[in-house]
């Protein structure tokens, strides 16, 4: 008899309408969690009243918040979300659209299995704004990044990336708009991806097997 496939946990973290939350909640309910290869076990978030909680609550998953502001220092703030995460045993911690940057004792516990999305083809544009910035400098395809989370500001080693191009009618609004299409798609191919076969870190470079 053939072995059942593991199934890989996955804690989400989310700050606003949770669409990315969205798309690998659809996409699992689809094809079902075995299939994929991973299973929402939680969504955390910075802030209560958001729609990305909702969607959780509606799905009938664990939430819990950790908000900088509770805490008094970044550093017991960063300890208490890798706490909350670490309740769940996650083997994989998504960011889909987590507004905030984690510190030394989240990414002691989950660098290498942190991921996160960017709207712009890092190394370009890094940062809060890389849409916005592609536009100013008169970038001509720009796109969305799906990588793991370091120490620096969009600096991780880079899993997978989605081209798209700038029209000349393009504003910021539009621009990102058609980039969240593609990092939705291309956020829930990877996280399965990673989940049902496995992969390692070599320097820079990522290597799903």
């Amino acid at each position: 008899m053939a072995a059942k496939p593991v199934v890989k946990r996955l804690v989400v973290l989310v700050s606003g309408s949770g669409t990315n939350l969205q798309a690998l909640l659809d996409a699992i309910a689809t094809t079902g969690a075995e299939a994929y290869g991973a299973e929402i076990v939680a969504v955390g978030a910075d802030r209560a009243g958001i729609e990305g909680l909702a969607r959780a609550e509606r799905a009938g998953l664990p939430t819990f918040v950790c908000r900088v502001k509770d805490y008094a220092t970044r550093e017991e703030w960063d300890a208490a979300l890798a706490g909350a995460v670490a309740a769940y045993e996650p083997d994989l911690v998504v960011s889909a659209g987590f507004m905030k940057i984690v510190g030394k004792e989240f990414l002691a516990r989950y660098g290498g299995r942190f991921i996160n999305t960017h709207p712009a083809l890092l190394p370009s544009f890094p940062g809060a704004h890389g849409v916005r910035d592609a536009l100013a400098y008169g970038a001509r395809v720009t796109g969305c990044t799906v990588h793991f989370v370091d120490d620096g500001v969009d600096t991780g080693p880079i899993i997978a990336q989605g081209v798209v191009e700038v029209r000349d009618e393009d504003d910021e609004s539009a621009l990102h708009e058609r980039i969240k299409e593609v990092e939705r798609r291309l956020l829930v191919d990877v996280v399965g991806r990673l989940a049902r076969n496995g992969y390692r870190i070599e320097g820079r470079k990522v290597v799903i097997q």
